[in-house]
Formats: structure tokens, C-alpha cells, sequence
């Protein structure tokens, strides 16, 4: 891949981070650039990076190296200058550290930043809850819940969070709180669900009962987002508790097996978030059908019901929207309904 994508990827991603409340992540990916752009440490390590930066998330692999390396001191002077460790943290005192730390360490960070980043968001189920209690409030029987997508399965837990925003709350309180900045109609939150049984799959789910899977996926949270870092402790602890467990699988495979012999005393639910533009087209279609089929033959004592969170460019075919999109299909009838708009960490919530 040529220096000049790789560099505007980064650009890029500097920019998504500052919008989106990270401005310690934005300006440690715009010095990473211009190391790039000059030849330094960061030339020697990604310069030759083969396949599409932007798809890789190169940029975030490598802010997922060093926050790694400061969570585990082993580098303890950029540790120590890191958020939260240093609150009023300084990018020129910062960045000649890990620039050393990148030279110094570059076996350690090649083997980091093989792996794809993956973060878990828990707020994304406020989103998703919306959809579950649209469906609740018509549905009083067991719920069997399909999550696809599910990496290292924090938000199977998601009838165990408590929501709570300035409109409306659900749930009782637990270690995750859940909030965001809802406009609109709130869900009806005086609904409850009775969640019979729970499964999940992704295609590499990492083991937070393994040290450095849950390192890595600590690491791509941005250290600059103490609320983000609490909901994780805060998730990792109940699914340790609840002893959580993500099948490794391809999601076409797993949910048409799932779904063939879904329980007919019933609903199921499948659901996910952020999930649906990664598999291939072939296997997004595989997803489709096999839910389409399976909700064909969806009776009312044994409904289906898909709930998504994914970009409306995906969903919708808005090739230029940066917004994601909150939705519920149910069977019998398969009736789509559009719940809400939000991007991609839920900041804000846009209800319909």
C-alpha cells in the first residue's frame, strides 16, 4: 500500500477521534503520521503495510500497542504520562516516549498489530435496547437471545446493565451504567423481558478469562475516556461472574444452524451491532437469508424478531451518512421499523 493512503488514513482517523471526544488519541495518531511521512520508527514498522489501511484500522492497531504497553508498565515512563495516570496530559511530553518505545519494541508491536482491533462497545446496548423493548411490549413469553458478532461477549449481559438518561431509565443497578444523551421519544421503558437463554458467536471472540486477550481488548479503548473504561471494568466483572461464554464460529453457519432448531414455545431474538459490514457480501447474504427464512415460518406462539445496530450507508443505502441505525423487523408480518440514529460509541441517541 503506497505511503500517501496509508497517511491519509491517518489524517482521517485523527479526525474521527477528535470528533468523537478522544482528542489524546487524535493528536498521538497525527504525530504517528508525520513519523510516517518523515521515516522514522513508524515508517520502519507499517511503511510496507500490505492490504488497506483504513479497512485494517492500522492507525488504531498501533494506539492499541502503546496504550497496551502503558497499561502494563512496560514501558513505566510513558505509563506514567499516559491518562488517567496524568489527567493534564502533554502530547510533546508524551510522544518522544513512545516514539522510543516504538523503535525500541518494534518485534513486540509488529506481533501486537497482526490482530484486527476489537472494543465490545456496551453503550451500544442502549441503542439496542430500544428495540428489545419494542418487542417486549407485545411479547410477554421467553425470549431466546442470538447475538452474532459478539467478540468477547460483554454485551450478552445487556438485561443486567442499568440505562439510565435524563427521560427515561431501565433496569435495576449494576456494575455497568449505561447513559447517553436521548432526543425523542423514549422506548417503553415500563416494560420487562424474560430472557429464557442467551448464545453468541464471532469468528475470533477473545477470552477475557486470558490476561492478554483482555489486555487487547482494554488497549483500543481510548485512555482518554474514563467513562469508557469504567463501563468495560464494569462489564468484564458481570461477565465474569455470569461465566460468559462466545462460540468461535462463522455467523452464516452458526445462526442458520441456530435458527433451524430454534425452540417453537418461544421467541428468538437475534441482534447485533457494528457487526453486519464485516462479514463478506456472500456471508452478509447467508445472515439475510437464513433470518428471512427462518421468519417465514414464524407463528405467534414462536415469533422472530432481528434487531440491528449498523451504519445507515449499510442498512439504508445512504452512501455518504456517517449516522448508524437502530431498527427491529418481527415475525409473522415482517415489519421493519426504524427505532433510532446514532453513531458509532452512541454519544447521542436521535429517536423516531
Amino acid at each position: 500500500m503506497s505511503a500517501e493512503k496509508i497517511l491519509a488514513h491517518f489524517h482521517e482517523q485523527a479526525m474521527f477521534c477528535d470528533e468523537y471526544g478522544s482528542p489524546f488519541t487524535a493528536q498521538l495518531i497525527e504525530r504517528m503520521g508525520a513519523d510516517l511521512a518523515a521515516g522514522g520508527p513508524v515508517a520502519d514498522l507499517i511503511g510496507a503495510w500490505p492490504t488497506n489501511p483504513r479497512a485494517d484500522a492500522l492507525s488504531l492497531r498501533l494506539t492499541g500497542a502503546l496504550h497496551a504497553a502503558a497499561l502494563t508498565a512496560r514501558d513505566s515512563a510513558l505509563a506514567a504520562l499516559y491518562p488517567p495516570a496524568t489527567p493534564l496530559w502533554r502530547m510533546q511530553d508524551i510522544w518522544p516516549l513512545a516514539r522510543a518505545f516504538l523503535s525500541r519494541e518494534g518485534d513486540w508491536v509488529r506481533d501486537f498489530i497482526r490482530s484486527p482491533p476489537q472494543t465490545n462497545e456496551t453503550r451500544r446496548a442502549i441503542a439496542l435496547l430500544a428495540g428489545f423493548l419494542a418487542f417486549a411490549k407485545h411479547w410477554s413469553g421467553p425470549i431466546d437471545m442470538l447475538e452474532l458478532g459478539a467478540s468477547a461477549g460483554l454485551n450478552l449481559n445487556w438485561d443486567r446493565f442499568a440505562y439510565r438518561t435524563k427521560t427515561w431509565s431501565w433496569g435495576a443497578d449494576s456494575p455497568v451504567t449505561i447513559d447517553t444523551d436521548w432526543r425523542g421519544p423514549a422506548p417503553p421503558a415500563e416494560v420487562s423481558l424474560n430472557v429464557r437463554g442467551r448464545a453468541a458467536c464471532d469468528l475470533n471472540p477473545l477470552d477475557i478469562s486470558d490476561p492478554a486477550q483482555l489486555l487487547q481488548l482494554q488497549s483500543y479503548i481510548w485512555p482518554d475516556q474514563a467513562d469508557r473504561l469504567a463501563r468495560f471494568a464494569g462489564a468484564v466483572s458481570l461477565a465474569r461472574a455470569q461465566n460468559v461464554k462466545v462460540e468461535r464460529a462463522d455467523a452464516a453457519d452458526w445462526l442458520a444452524e441456530k435458527l433451524r432448531h430454534r425452540a417453537t414455545d418461544a421467541a428468538t431474538m437475534i441482534y447485533h451491532s457494528v457487526f453486519l459490514f464485516y462479514p463478506p457480501r456472500a456471508a452478509r447474504e447467508a445472515i439475510i437469508a437464513a433470518v428471512e427464512q427462518a421468519g417465514a415460518g414464524a407463528t405467534p406462539q414462536a415469533p422472530l424478531a432481528w434487531v440491528r445496530l449498523e451504519p445507515e450507508a449499510l442498512l439504508d443505502g445512504a452512501r455518504d451518512s456517517q449516522r448508524f441505525v437502530a431498527d427491529i423487523t418481527a415475525w409473522p408480518g415482517g415489519e421493519r421499523r426504524v427505532l433510532a440514529y446514532t453513531d458509532g460509541h452512541v454519544r447521542a441517541v436521535e429517536a423516531v
